[in-house]
């Protein structure tokens, strides 16, 4: 391929040659097939009915992975819950970038007093574990999915303050930002112009291996039962439920656990792939030594 080949086409070469972040992004494929599917195989009619003489029932042709405790279809279930958790996963992250990001921006542009006072409010909430103020935050909004959501987006915004400033605060040194400087432009379109672009790329990796955490986490909220609540069905929340019937239908149990860890191998393959593809040492690390095999 000429050294002038499309930036486009030279990426999607090396994400081809990236075997685990095609995996990744085949499980991802797969866990959005499955979320769209859901619309039509399992409306919500389908999979909120019981059918109480099918509680616990086997595998069928009509329930391929069997039925609950209430009788209701394991599977529609499951697609159902592709759907909550991607829905589950981008809201987290989106919440959890947008504040984060605009929190470190300021935070590592301004620096003084400013950067003292944001990042003070930060390690506040870094003094605690992420999982344990997910729990603190949802406790305390009440259990429901939406507050599970708004607690772990919350409890996700100091890790991209964190990141942000960091990166802001080597940027304003380069030279684009002493010459956006020199030539009259004001802080704010310097700060949105010209530095937060060259911050995509970190925050569109970070953010997609912080998408299998969200995932993971609201799980363990809902298996605690402080995240979705009957009958809304997450993986979660249907791991909790069937841990009974782990003895004696073990499937029951297997098939959200097997969803919550492809759902997470392939975010983070995918994350990892991402960012072996976006940051220029490591293309040029992974160039050299293609070249000398």
């Amino acid at each position: 391929m000429s050294e002038r080949s499309h930036p486009f086409a030279v990426f999607v070469r090396d994400f081809r040659r990236n075997r685990l972040a095609v995996a990744g992004l085949v499980i991802v494929s797969g866990l959005v097939l499955a979320a769209l599917s859901s619309f039509v195989f399992a409306p919500w009619d389908a999979v909120a009915s019981q059918q109480r003489e099918l509680a616990r029932s086997g595998m069928s042709w009509q329930h391929p992975l069997g039925c609950d405790d209430y009788g209701r279809d394991i599977l529609l279930r499951l697609l159902y819950g592709a759907r909550i958790s991607l829905l589950v996963g981008l809201t987290v992250v989106g919440i959890g970038m947008s504040i984060g990001a605009v929190t470190g921006l300021i935070s590592g542009f301004f620096g003084g007093w400013v950067d003292s006072v944001l990042m003070r409010i930060v390690d506040i909430f870094l003094a605690f574990p992420f999982f344990l103020l997910a729990i603190a935050i949802a406790g305390f909004l009440g259990p429901s999915l939406q507050n599970a959501i708004i607690a772990l987006g919350i409890a996700t915004v100091p890790d991209y303050a964190r990141l942000v400033r960091g990166s802001v605060l080597s940027l304003r040194e380069f030279t684009f930002v002493e010459a956006a400087v020199v030539s009259g432009a004001g802080k704010r379109r310097i700060m949105f112009l010209h530095i937060f672009p060259n911050l995509v790329g970190t925050l569109l990796v970070y953010g997609t291996l912080k998408i299998s955490t969200a995932i993971m986490a609201e799980a363990g909220l809902s298996y605690l039962g402080i995240g979705a609540q009957d009958p809304v069905p997450t993986w979660g929340k249907m791991l909790s439920e069937m841990r009974g019937a782990m003895l004696f239908h073990p499937w029951h149990i297997f098939a959200p656990g097997l969803a919550i860890l492809l759902t997470v191998m392939g975010f983070n393959f995918l994350g990892d792939g991402l960012r072996d593809l976006l940051d220029p040492r490591l293309r040029k690390v992974m160039r050299t030594a293609g070249a000398g095999v």
